[in-house]
């Protein structure tokens, strides 16, 4: 009963931290707001986020509330399991982990859209919305690999490079 739990816990809440993340990253990106996937991500993250962007604001390109949001999703993640396996409670691993499984729900999501991308760039047909949108949300970090290894031979290897690079930092952190 107990491990159901936990991945019942840990699956909705991460589930629900990826939305927030694509929200938080598709505003750093200046993403198409009108996209259908851009209107999913603001209606599920809405009702939480709008109460708290009445108490914080936002800073530049970076929503804050946004950003509190998704830490505080990998903090409850984090407290959720601690409870649910009666673990003596520590608040500064609490925080320390839940930044960190934030940093590798981010680092997750940005490994199956680069994964997605280069898929559906095989078999692309034309103007595609959901295939725009992980174009928006992927170039950024795919253009900078690209400046210093250019395609060779039609092949580019940007995506690897930079999955590569996810992998590492991955596991790195150690989440």
């Amino acid at each position: 009963m107990n491990n159901a739990m936990q991945f019942l816990l840990t699956t909705l809440i991460e589930l629900y931290s990826i939305v927030v993340i694509l929200r938080l990253w598709m505003q750093a990106v200046r993403a198409d707001y009108y996209n259908p996937l851009s209107q999913f991500v603001v209606k599920a993250t809405e009702p939480l986020l709008g109460p708290l962007r009445k108490v914080i604001p936002s800073k530049g390109r970076i929503d804050l509330a946004c950003l509190i949001l998704a830490i505080a999703l990998g903090m409850l993640k984090i407290g959720a399991l601690v409870w649910l396996n009666d673990i003596p409670v520590n608040p500064l691993v609490i925080v320390v982990q839940g930044l960190l499984s934030t940093v590798s729900a981010f680092l997750t999501t940005l490994f199956w859209i680069l994964i997605i991308r280069a898929l559906l760039s095989w078999f692309s047909q034309g103007y595609n919305p959901m295939e725009a949108m992980l174009y928006q949300l992927t170039e950024p970090f795919l253009a900078p690999v690209r400046r210093i290894i250019p395609p060779l031979g039609g092949l580019d290897l940007s995506v690897l490079i930079v999955i590569i690079a996810i992998q590492f930092l991955r596991i790195l952190i150690g989440v």
